[in-house]
């Protein structure tokens, strides 16, 4: 699946600036046999937008793990996941994300169903994302990262992150300038793609500040489904 990017058509800022808000709640009388939640009440369609949205499959790609080296192939999960995008050094929108995570990782262990949930950040900055930074990100974060529920993915270079983030699953992302920099950031859009268990997304929360709440809730009905 090669998914549209608004990097390539818009300019940078304002294709990820474009892309603020959230998808709103359950349409009736919407149905697809691939998802448990109806469609969101919404104004585009899921084909419309670059990412895989409600009703479609994510892509069918194998990312390492690094924290348990091993790859991992995100189609063959059994339950549903929740995944999103980010880097560690990022100071503003990602530490949102990855603290969303976390909380619904700890009402998942604190009622009984922390084994019936996956969690899946992946990184698109490899470079700096090591084994090692993860794992003091995970500390820095508070997150339960040895539980087996939680994954970190880091594809392994920065052409496959292009090629895995922005070109398959279409969240846009661009390092910012110059190129010497150490501390560089990026811009980027922030998503949360709540998977069923047979790969096809129930919801795309597209948020830099996302619901945890609403996401618990929608990933309840996918999981009493």
């Amino acid at each position: 699946m090669h998914r549209r990017t608004f990097l390539r058509s818009a300019g940078t800022a304002g294709a990820i600036g474009g892309l603020a808000g959230c998808l709103g709640s359950v349409g009736l009388g919407d149905s697809n046999p691939d998802v448990v939640l109806g469609e969101p009440d919404r104004e585009f369609e899921s084909s419309d937008v670059s990412y895989p949205a409600w009703g479609e499959q994510i892509p069918d790609v194998t990312v390492p793990a690094p924290m348990e080296s091993r790859e991992i192939r995100l189609r063959d999960g059994e339950q549903p996941s929740l995944l999103t995008f980010f880097y560690s050094h990022c100071q503003t929108v990602c530490p949102v994300l990855i603290s969303t995570q976390r909380n619904i990782q700890a009402h998942a262990q604190n009622n009984g169903y922390g084994d019936a949930v996956s969690f899946f950040p992946m990184t698109f900055d490899p470079a700096r994302d090591t084994a090692e930074r993860l794992q003091t990100y995970a500390e820095l974060m508070n997150v339960d990262a040895d539980n087996e529920n939680w994954q970190f993915f880091r594809p392994a270079s920065k052409e496959r992150a292009k090629a895995v983030v922005q070109d398959q699953f279409g969240v846009g992302f661009q390092r910012t300038e110059p190129e010497e920099m150490d501390m560089y950031m990026f811009m980027h859009l922030a998503l949360t793609l709540l998977v069923n268990g047979d790969g096809f997304v129930e919801r795309a929360y597209r948020s830099k500040s996302p619901d945890q709440e609403k996401i618990i809730s929608d990933l309840k009905a996918v999981r009493n489904a």
